[in-house]
């Protein structure tokens, strides 16, 4: 502080280094605690924001309004000086209300640098408005006048400072990093201080003001100093018990996460690891060990691999390697040796975590024990493969039997008219005739039946085996096509077909797919009611992120809630029989979409119609082929 003269009297002035340290130790402890209730701001995923950014502007608010006050109590200038209690109080209010606008910018237009460089200058200028409020209360027997300059300089330390407070404040920090903040936020805001008080000029007015009436008032001065302060210690003490309260309830939130997390995944008999950020495998991974009977040496790093089936590591690290690359999930499947020295299978999901920075922190993963279904599957395939095989050659040898009964009862239709002339005038000629030719008809026709249903048989049996030819379908003009191919049948059966213009297209294999709905459509279209004239519609929707649903509607004949569940068996038919059919075309249809990967669902009322609802993959996984194929060993 520069002296100044009246009456040619030099006035001296200076500080009182215990409350000059004490004030920078308060904007300190100040600067700390809003920056760590400022961290719980940002934090705050759930429940409302405002407690939080009102503590933070209570504690850096009032901090640096209690810094301020004691710094100029600290100030000695040889005269008696009083403050003003309204400005007292309206620079108290600037500094919070201020330093509150500020955070609450951040807390809710987020982090960015946009929003830190609209928040930082605005709570500087109101920390300088507080500062020169306070000035402004301070009541003294003389002129008080400032040098523009340095007040330009003290006003470029409060923007710097605060800015640099909340860029700070809403960053990622550990205990030591935020005390290093909050000493350097604590320094220039004193530093802001002084030199705003350094701008500043007294002169006296009045030849009184001695130095003793000074000294007396020091003492006073001082326990006001400390009241103040130590009533915002105590204000800050409690902003910290609540952080520190919290902070064991997040601390408790979290414990309670991690034990659900690792039941959840003992629930799916998983196994938990962690590996770093290039992918190696750090630390105690007990799970691992426990798994595999790996020690930590043996697994660190890509120690790992040694117990991944020699015929999986090479695409394991390949697959590996390239998500670790890519910051991608990684999903994947291989054996591994497990500790009882068996080879099992595992599926593996694993995620990245990321810091605040958007970096790689480590990788979390789980493996998964599929050893079960794998084998399940595998003999799944195998029995479906025995099934087929099994038809085909009961097929095959039933045909044989029937093809000499098929011969022999045409020779006995041939000789039935030379056993007539035998017994040309025998009294029971005529009704051995009769019941001849009546066993020669059931017997054709029971012959004709067996053929049908061998044939059904061997089409289903080779249907097993065939592979699918997958390509791009634009089932409007496909289903188009077969109502055309329809068009006799359904003009006779006065019916109309219409096809939605808007059907979407999939991939799939096209014979595969006209025999679906050529059959659905065969079907609605003789089983229409005579008595009014036939609607059948065929329509599509999406069917959750990667199905389509194509419903065929009619307005026929319905079907009893009662043969609902047996619809789709095989050989099996359900109300009036009047129309020629195997019941096998809905079995057919039922296994054809199933090797699709769809579903096939029906909704009936009778006498109202049916409908029938195709859900199919809208991709390329429609060309899944009925033969074996290998477990991949990888999926993108």
């Amino acid at each position: 502080m520069r002296p100044s003269r009246d009456d040619n009297r030099m006035i001296h002035t200076g500080y009182n280094p215990a409350l000059v340290a004490l004030s920078i130790g308060l904007a300190i402890f100040a600067s700390y605690t809003a920056l760590d209730l400022a961290g719980r701001v940002r934090e705050q995923s759930s429940g409302p924001r405002w407690p939080w950014i009102a503590g933070s502007a209570l504690a850096m608010g009032g901090g640096i309004w209690s810094m301020h006050f004691v710094g100029m109590l600290a100030f000695e200038m040889g005269m008696s000086a009083a403050y003003h209690l309204g400005l007292t109080l309206l620079s108290l209010v600037i500094a919070v209300g201020v330093t509150g606008m500020a955070f609450a910018w951040v807390a809710y237009r987020g982090n960015s640098p946009a929003a830190i460089l609209v928040a930082g200058p605005l709570m500087g200028l109101g920390v300088a408005a507080m500062h020169y409020t306070g000035m402004a209360a301070l009541r003294i027997p003389g002129d008080l006048a400032y040098d523009p300059a340095i007040v330009a300089v003290s006003v470029a330390i409060a923007v710097t400072a605060a800015t640099a407070a909340l860029w700070l404040a809403f960053r990622q920090h550990g205990v030591g990093q935020k005390l290093i903040a909050a000493g350097i936020m604590g320094l220039a805001v004193a530093g802001m201080h002084y030199t705003g008080m350094a701008a500043a000029t007294f002169t006296a007015t009045e030849a009184g003001a001695p130095i003793a009436h000074a000294e007396m008032l020091s003492q006073g001065q001082q326990n006001l100093a400390l009241y103040v302060t130590g009533a915002t210690f105590f204000i800050l003490f409690l902003a910290m018990l609540g952080s520190s309260l919290d902070q064991q309830r997040v601390q408790r939130e979290l414990q309670a996460s991690e034990a659900r997390f690792r039941a959840a995944i003992q629930a799916v008999r998983g196994v938990l690891w962690t590996n770093d950020a290039a992918g190696r495998m750090r630390g105690e991974q007990p799970g691992w060990t426990a798994m595999t009977g790996q020690t930590r040496a043996e697994y660190q790093d890509y120690g790992w691999a040694q117990v991944v089936h020699p015929e999986d590591t090479q695409a394991t690290v390949e697959a590996w390697n390239e998500t670790v690359r890519t910051r991608r999930t990684f999903n994947h499947e291989h054996r591994l040796r497990t500790v009882d020295g068996m080879w099992r299978h595992f599926a593996i999901r694993a995620i990245p975590v990321l810091d605040a920075t958007g970096d790689i922190r480590e990788w979390v993963g789980v493996h998964t024990d599929i050893t079960e279904q794998r084998e399940a599957e595998a003999e799944l395939r195998e029995s479906n493969e025995e099934i087929q095989r099994y038809a085909y050659i009961v097929s095959h040898d039933l045909r044989a039997p029937l093809v000499n009964v098929m011969g022999f009862t045409s020779e006995l239709e041939a000789t039935r008219l030379e056993v007539r002339a035998a017994l040309a005038g025998h009294p029971q000629a005529e009704r051995i005739d009769t019941d001849l030719t009546e066993a020669l008809g059931f017997i054709a026709a029971a012959v004709n039946r067996m053929e049908g249903l061998i044939a059904a048989i061997l089409k289903l049996s080779r249907e097993g085996r065939r592979q699918f030819r997958p390509e791009p379908l634009d089932m409007t003009s496909l289903l188009q096509e077969l109502a055309d191919a329809h068009r006799h049948q359904a003009d006779a059966a006065r019916a109309v077909v219409a096809i939605a213009p808007d059907l979407p297209q999939i991939v799939a294999d096209r014979l595969a797919i006209e025999q679906i709905f050529g059959n659905l459509l065969d079907n609605a279209i003789k089983y229409l009611d005579p008595s009014r004239p036939g609607r059948i519609s065929v329509t599509a929707q999406a069917a959750g992120t990667r199905g389509i649903c194509f419903s065929v509607t009619d307005n026929g004949r319905g079907i009893a809630e009662r043969d609902h569940a047996r619809v789709f068996e095989l050989f099996r038919r359900s109300g009036t029989q009047d129309r020629p059919g195997e019941g096998i075309g809905l079995a057919h249809v039922k296994a054809l979409v199933r090797s699709f990967g769809g579903r096939i669902e029906m909704r009936s009322k009778l006498g109202d119609g049916t409908t029938f609802d195709v859900i199919l993959p809208h991709g390329a996984v429609t060309a899944i082929a009925r033969e074996p194929e290998p477990v991949p060993l990888a999926a993108a």
